[in-house]
């Protein structure tokens, strides 16, 4: 078993085919599991998330009698967390078993400990009704433990527009007039930026993190602006949904839904977020309704939004089932130490 470094962004020919090669692996690993339903990146995905600047990226292929058979990620936060380092890591399926994924993750080990890291994160998935039999064992087998689960679900479109019309203005609550809902396509207003870094601080403390080992993020208007950035490189359309409190001037929620050129008929739904001091006034169920109006009047060849919630978010669950998401799958994110 050899391991080789992946570079996304050479445009040196054997450099490129080593890259698309290890991109069919992560999409057969992913189609494995899920289907046509699947969420493999894209090379372009792949390509802009490389040239951002939140963190730094080892991309190794494991490759056995020149084929590669396993994919690798190693991406370290620059800005936060510097004990913690993610972990993607997929094995073609008929070369299950053979050492590969257990090599990589060693490999991965090794150099998060060289980087002087200590915090190690990885994912499993598997669809409804299915339990998560290779994923676990493997992690588990590893010394990694369990740190949350989080429900994958999806939302049909288009929906019925009235409805989430009335959802995206609902006044049956004392105080709703005092919030206004906004939207902006491909970019934000620079007079937004600034609470937006408030908005995503706050998400890494105030939305559910499970047992897992997470420090506050650090954020400013710089790296909003570079977050949304690397999207577009990546060849995303997205739209940013706010509610204002009309009292302050203040942005106290938001939320964002991507749509990859690769799979033009999905949306991905990203951060969604209202201060604990804007809570109560059913403004997560109004951003998110918006966002769906938004995407079938942008994009109306959108056919579904795919979310992530951890499975102990119960008011976030509440504003999808009215919204009409039904669940797919889990993922689950496993956590280990390094001694």
């Amino acid at each position: 078993m050899d391991l080789r470094r992946v570079h996304p962004l050479s445009d040196e020919p054997d450099d490129r085919k080593l890259f698309e090669e290890w991109l069919r692996v992560q999409e057969a690993a992913r189609r494995a599991i899920f289907g046509e339903e699947h969420s493999a990146w894209s090379a372009q995905e792949i390509r802009g998330r490389r040239r951002g600047i939140t963190h730094r990226f080892t991309d190794l292929a494991a490759v056995e009698n020149d084929r590669v058979v396993g994919m690798l990620s190693l991406a370290e936060p620059l800005h936060d967390n510097p004990e913690l380092a993610l972990v993607m890591l997929a094995v073609h399926p008929d070369a299950r078993r053979r050492g590969a994924g257990s090599a990589m993750l060693a490999e991965a080990e090794r150099a998060v400990r060289e980087h002087g890291r200590r915090v190690v994160q990885v994912d499993t998935e598997w669809p409804s009704g299915q339990q998560d039999d290779s994923g676990e064992g493997f992690a588990a087998g590893h010394g990694y433990s369990a740190g949350q689960t989080t429900i994958r679900s999806r939302m049909a479109l288009p929906a019925d527009r009235h409805q989430l019309q009335t959802l995206a203005t609902s006044t049956d609550v004392e105080d709703a007039a005092a919030f206004e809902i906004e939207a902006s396509w491909d970019g934000v207003p620079e007079a937004w930026l600034d609470d937006l870094a408030v908005l995503e601080q706050r998400m890494s403390t105030d939305a559910p993190q499970g047992d897992l080992q997470l420090e506050e993020e650090d954020w400013d208007a710089e790296r909003v602006r570079a977050d949304l950035q690397w999207a577009l490189d990546a060849g995303r359309r997205l739209a940013v949904v706010v509610a204002r409190d009309l009292s302050v001037d203040r942005l106290v929620g938001f939320t964002q839904v991507q749509v990859s050129a690769e799979s033009p008929t999905l949306a991905y739904q990203q951060d969604t977020l209202v201060l604990r001091e804007a809570r109560g006034n059913r403004l997560g169920l109004r951003l998110k309704a918006r966002a769906a109006l938004e995407l079938m009047d942008e994009l109306p060849d959108v056919r579904g939004v795919r979310t992530w919630n951890a499975d102990d978010n119960t008011h976030m669950l509440a504003v999808n089932a009215e919204l009409g998401y039904v669940q797919e799958g889990h993922l689950r994110v496993w956590e280990k130490r390094l001694t």
